[in-house]
């Protein structure tokens, strides 16, 4: 009898040993990225998971293969934010053997995707599921309602009308019923061409629009310093705090209007940075980053520029290699975008682009060079995808290296990041004040 016991003890051993290496994956860590554009799910294990969705009245059924529910996973559940905009609960269970089921309940319609990405970085494999709006957020839209936000009452929504030569303009006029002034076919009229009167007033007769892209985000925490600080936390610090002076400050009675291609923790592609600050018709963009560097001596602020012609240094060149690399990382779904019409957006900049850029650089560090150290004096240039829109003076600006502990600390405190966003809006205003933006057909 003992031996018999033995034996079927050794048996359900065996069975056991044979169903773990069956289920051959262990999740590792588990991920909520809410926001209002769209909310990611991330399941992040050490081999690939089989999956398979369904949708139900509810919401998305998830159902996992190879896995058994462990208490990794089940943290998914407290997960769930009040404040998420798609996701109002997760229910787990073992459906099977091996199989586990997500049932995901939906506070409103959604179109989810789900996807593979392969280990990168510090990342495993990961499953991800995305929940995206039937209809997309509109930048256009985000970026009238914080402007008439002090208007009064919101108004109805104006009929469907044909494409504007300035769609900005056009919205706006309709939310404040006043008919946009008429505009040439390009929708810019340079400073020459300006009516008598608005030259005679000295000042653009538009709302000035700065696109402030803070870098990383979601699955994407850019660098990290030796204290633990995230790269993607600090520059969305330091981006609020920018809008908030940028939206406070007017060039030659010209009101400005910052717009952030990211104003929470989620993951942005590249080429979607770029495409917001082109529907919002941005005078400029900003993206803002914390250097990091393979030994901790490096520190310093700078400002990159677009090259068409190859890097104006070899770190320059690591440094656009790194900043490049954010949409593997952040977890691109590759098969939910046409990856052509991406490529060609990011390969129509100009020369005129790029001059501009290096002018907008070059005020920028004049203003950063009264906060802090600079790590070069001058605009460096580079391959960075994010500074490909053709039409839109774009720069790069790496706040401090974060990988150097004395820079790391001042990057945390609220007194530098103040001294830092105040030191860029001057810059701004610098480079406005010598660069004055096109005109075009905007109500103020």
């Amino acid at each position: 009898m003992k031996r018999r016991t033995l034996l079927q003890s050794g048996s359900v051993v065996l069975l056991l040993g044979v169903r773990e290496i069956a289920l051959g994956a262990t999740v590792v860590a588990v991920r909520l990225w809410p926001a209002p554009e769209y909310t990611r799910l991330t399941i992040e294990s050490d081999g690939l998971l089989a999956s398979r969705m369904h949708t139900t009245a509810q919401g998305l059924v998830v159902d996992i293969d190879g896995l058994r529910l462990d208490p990794t996973l089940r943290d998914l559940v407290a997960k769930v934010k009040a404040d998420d905009p798609y996701i109002g609960a997760i229910r787990i269970l073992q459906h099977s053997a091996d199989t586990v089921r997500l049932q995901v309940d939906l506070k409103q319609p959604a179109l989810p995707q789900m996807f593979q990405l392969p280990p990168v970085a510090a990342y495993r494999n990961r499953l991800v599921v995305d929940f995206y709006p039937p209809k997309p957020v509109d930048p256009l839209e985000a970026l009238i309602a914080e402007r008439l936000k002090d208007a009064g009452p919101a108004l109805p929504p104006a009929p469907p009308a044909t494409p504007a030569v300035d769609p900005l303009g056009e919205l706006i006029a309709q939310q404040m019923k006043r008919p946009p002034p008429l505009a040439p076919p390009g929708g810019r009229m340079r400073a020459a061409e300006v009516p008598p009167p608005a030259l005679a007033l000295a000042k653009t007769d538009r709302l000035i629009i700065v696109a402030i892209d803070p870098g990383h985000g979601g699955e994407d925490p850019g660098a990290i310093g030796p204290a633990g600080t995230r790269e993607k936390d600090v520059v969305l610090q330091i981006a609020h705090l920018l809008r908030e002076r940028i939206n406070a400050t007017s060039i030659k009675g010209s009101p400005m209007r910052a717009y952030l291609t990211r104003d929470a923790d989620y993951f942005v592609p590249l080429h979607v940075r770029v495409d917001k600050a082109r529907r919002v018709q941005a005078d400029l963009f900003m993206s803002v980053h914390a250097d990091a560097f393979m030994t901790p001596t490096a520190r310093g602020a700078s400002v990159f520029a677009l090259s068409q012609s190859g890097a104006s240094s070899t770190a320059a060149r690591w440094m656009a290699d790194k900043e490049n690399k954010a949409d593997l990382i952040g977890g691109l779904n590759i098969k939910a975008q046409d990856v052509h019409v991406a490529r060609a957006l990011l390969d129509m900049s100009t020369t005129a682009q790029i001059n501009d850029s290096l002018k907008l650089g070059g005020a920028l560090l004049g203003e950063m060079g009264s906060v802090g150290r600079l790590h070069k004096g001058m605009v460096e240039q580079a391959g960075f995808a994010v500074l490909k829109a053709p039409d839109i003076p774009s720069v790069l600006v790496e706040t401090a290296f974060i990988s150097n502990p004395e820079e790391e600390a001042k990057l945390r405190t609220g007194d530098y990041q103040e001294q830092l966003a105040d030191a860029l809006v001057r810059g701004i205003d610098r480079y406005f004040a010598r660069n004055p933006p096109l005109a075009r057909s905007r109500p103020l």
